[in-house]
């Protein structure tokens, strides 16, 4: 048995007469009728009752019916993907980051992707919201990927892809009382001054949320959407923070939270049924991943 003999199958099938089949497939009515014959010769049952006027299934036939069109459509779906290897990337790319990226080399990444796909024009977009705005964007279509960072699974249609997983490292200023301490609890923090970024941005759900299950409050008195600037905003005796592991310290006392660990998320966020043009800068993100996890071994 072969595809023709199928889509021979499928063509009675559906016209109700070998001379419609014929038609359709063009080819001549004996053609149909021998490409018939030997189907029911191979599996050993007759598949059309021919009337005057139809050619009308079987119990045979209605079982090889199904069958046949899942055969055919699965043939299909192997010759487009096929098709789509041999086919040039091309076309507009539109993605959606966090301020700052740290983690990767973006500049790096996008040097090696566009000199692999030159027919790829690439746009660069950030929202003041956060990765809640990219996630939004992205499921409007506005964005074909994004880097994101989010606690909570991500909305119907949206695949989430882990990068990287670094601590929340709690930062006070020089001079706080708990500088020295071996350890602080939120409970003896939640009354200080807190530096955090807007709602929206991933770190700072993090830290609403432990705040929220340990049934405290506490009192944010500056949010910026450049988490690198928060080092700097603690030093000058601002208030504390909890940052992601990428951003760098100086001068600010990093401390043991008792009885949290903390982590911060970063992920590649696509939709599922994605162009080729974003697979293609999947797999070039995930292989500059693979080279700062190289870089950064000991």
């Amino acid at each position: 048995m072969d595809l023709r003999h199928l889509e021979v199958f499928l063509a009675i099938a559906e016209e109700g007469t070998l001379t419609a089949a014929g038609e359709r497939l063009h080819l001549v009515q004996s053609g149909v009728s021998s490409t018939l014959r030997a189907l029911e010769s191979e599996l050993g049952a007759p598949l059309f009752i021919r009337t005057a006027r139809r050619a009308v299934l079987t119990d045979a036939g209605l079982a090889l019916l199904p069958e046949a069109r899942a055969t055919l459509a699965a043939a299909d779906r192997a010759r487009q993907a096929v098709a789509e290897t041999l086919a040039e990337v091309r076309g507009p790319l539109v993605v959606g980051t966090m301020t700052p990226l740290r983690v990767l080399d973006l500049p790096r990444l996008l040097a090696r992707f566009q000199a692999a796909y030159p027919q790829v024009t690439v746009s660069i977009r950030a929202f003041p919201d956060g990765s809640a705005g990219l996630i939004r964007a992205l499921t409007d279509g506005l964005l074909d990927a994004a880097f994101v960072s989010i606690s909570t699974p991500p909305p119907a249609g949206v695949e989430l892809r882990d990068l990287t997983r670094l601590p929340l490292r709690l930062i006070l200023p020089p001079g706080h009382p708990y500088a020295s301490a071996p350890d602080v609890s939120l409970a003896e923090l939640s009354g200080d001054r807190w530096i955090d970024s807007p709602p929206g941005f991933g770190n700072r759900a993090i830290v609403d949320e432990v705040f929220a299950r340990a049934s405290l409050q506490r009192s944010i008195t500056l949010e910026t959407a450049d988490v690198a600037m928060m080092p700097a905003y603690v030093r000058a005796g601002l208030g504390v923070a909890l940052v992601p592991g990428f951003v760098p310290l100086d001068g600010v006392r990093v401390q043991r939270l008792r009885g949290e660990e903390l982590c911060w998320t970063m992920s590649l966020a696509t939709a599922r049924s994605g162009r080729r043009v974003v697979r293609a800068f999947t797999e070039a993100v995930a292989n500059e991943m693979r080279l700062v996890t190289q870089e950064n071994r000991p």
